[in-house]
């Protein structure tokens, strides 16, 4: 055997035995971290949040920090997207709007996800006026330096 063949053969073994090593390795997870109480930008997320949750009832609009292809999912199961989010229904009268609880956990410095619940007294058009209480997810992305919600999952629960 040549010696060009020998490295050739040697150099295809040491990049099979790299491959392999590297297939084998586990992945280091993405770190997170829960945001501390003096966190600003876990202050500046629940702020938005609290908006949003009081938007029914004071009729600002949210579409500052909602992201042009945000996605979410409602309470029924639909999807719903920005315009759909940023719609008011003047049929549906809300008051007494509030936001709970909202936790912020940052994985990296460009993802975070806010675990948050709310509530709402709410008078639809044909039926009474009950109390409706929500928990939810949102996924909130920094895109060239500007935090949005992306993705939000809203489950409504029973009232405490």
């Amino acid at each position: 055997m040549t010696n060009t063949i020998r490295k050739a053969v040697l150099l295809a073994g040491v990049n099979a035995l790299a491959m392999t090593t590297l297939a084998v390795m586990p992945a280091n997870p993405q770190q997170s971290h829960w945001a501390n109480d003096n966190d600003p930008t876990a202050k500046y997320m629940i702020e938005m949040e609290r908006q949003w949750a009081e938007a029914g009832c004071s009729g600002k609009s949210v579409g500052q920090f909602l992201a042009e292809d945000f996605q979410g999912t409602a309470p029924d199961g639909s999807r719903y997207d920005k315009k759909k989010a940023l719609e008011n229904d003047g049929a549906l009268h809300e008051h007494e709007c509030r936001l709970d609880e909202a936790k912020v956990r940052f994985f990296g410095d460009q993802v975070a996800l806010i675990y948050g619940s709310e509530r709402a007294l709410r008078k639809p058009p044909n039926g009474p006026e009950a109390m409706r209480c929500l928990v939810w997810t949102d996924t909130w992305l920094k895109r060239d330096g500007k935090w949005q919600i992306v993705a939000a999952q809203d489950t409504a629960v029973p009232c405490k």
